[in-house]
């Protein structure tokens, strides 16, 4: 079995205003935001209102995200999650079917 390379892949999308929103809220809210502090281990998060598709390695993404991305990933300061699914589903996003949402941190302990 061979492993196959993806040359590029595009992983950019568009969500409609009410998803955003709808989206935004639920990974802005009190109880969400206390879970991750809670789960990295630092005082204060703030969502960055930055999400993006991940994206299968290639040659242009080797860490399974969009490049401009790669700079948070590399950051003690930030945090990349996967969204929740029921949130995608609350917010009736179906396409794309994952995103990672952004945080930044403050205070790590």
């Amino acid at each position: 079995m061979s492993l196959k390379i993806v040359q590029n892949f595009d992983g950019s999308f568009t969500l409609e205003a009410q998803a955003q929103e709808t989206l935004f809220n639920l990974l802005t809210s009190d109880a969400f935001l206390n879970q991750i502090r809670q789960q990295l281990q630092c005082e204060q998060i703030k969502f960055t209102e930055l999400i993006f598709q991940p994206v299968p390695y290639s040659l242009t993404t080797t860490k399974g995200m969009p490049a401009e991305f790669e700079k948070y990933h590399e950051s003690d300061e930030y945090a990349i999650i996967n969204v929740p699914p029921n949130f995608m589903f609350s917010a009736k996003i179906f396409k794309p079917s994952r995103l990672c949402a952004i945080y930044q941190k403050f205070g790590n302990g």
